[in-house]
């Protein structure tokens, strides 16, 4: 994959979004795994870019945890009794092959606050289903969240997602796989719907 070809297709997707929240990348993080979009005004990624190809592995991760990244990201303390999961928008199992790929992703660069049912159910569903496509074909991965003003915790920074959506991209041609809207409630809820529907949802646009 080379990235200018997804920089030109993706800057062609920014022509219309909504701003009704305005919001913006204040910092692109490159890491060896995925490229992190990072918020400040939501102490949170946007989203997050990744390529996929053959998914998955036999690492164990079991001594791994989220760790802050730097002194502008979240940190365990925001979480702590919320009642939130530590929700990955780049999946951990996707780079299993590699400890050191593996344990990027938990990193709160790649961080969202996600409800239980999200996490654990319909989410997780669809990063398998992703990681098994990715099995005969490699995949474009683009994974982010939409906000609007509701704070994880009192007296903390972070902002907890309305919805989370996926968005899974054939690398040759650009075609558009999947475009997912999840809910960020306990409804197990998830919507296809068409790039230009989500891109009339997102208050910032996708440049990777």
């Amino acid at each position: 994959m080379k990235p200018h070809r997804f920089l030109v297709y993706f800057l062609s997707l920014t022509l219309c979004y909504c701003a009704a929240v305005a919001q913006k990348v204040d910092k692109v993080i490159k890491m060896s795994a995925y490229k992190s979009y990072y918020s400040y005004e939501v102490k949170n990624p946007l989203y997050v870019t990744y390529t996929l190809s053959k998914g998955g592995g036999d690492c164990d991760r079991k001594g791994f945890s989220f760790r802050k990244c730097d002194e502008d990201t979240a940190g365990d303390s925001d979480y702590a009794g919320t009642g939130y999961d530590k929700g990955h928008l780049a999946n951990a199992e996707d780079f299993a092959y590699d400890c050191a790929l593996d344990k990027e992703t938990f990193c709160y660069y790649n961080c969202v606050p996600q409800t239980i049912k999200l996490n654990r159910g319909i989410w997780k569903q669809w990063e398998t289903e992703v990681r098994k496509l990715s099995q005969s074909k490699p995949v474009f991965v683009i994974a982010g969240a939409i906000y609007s003003d509701k704070l994880l915790k009192p007296g903390h920074q972070v902002v907890k997602p309305d919805y989370c959506y996926k968005i899974v991209v054939d690398p040759p041609t650009h075609a558009i796989i999947y475009c997912l809207l999840f809910p960020n409630d306990d409804s197990g809820d998830v919507q296809q719907l068409s790039l230009t529907e989500l891109k009339n949802k997102l208050p910032y646009p996708l440049v990777p």
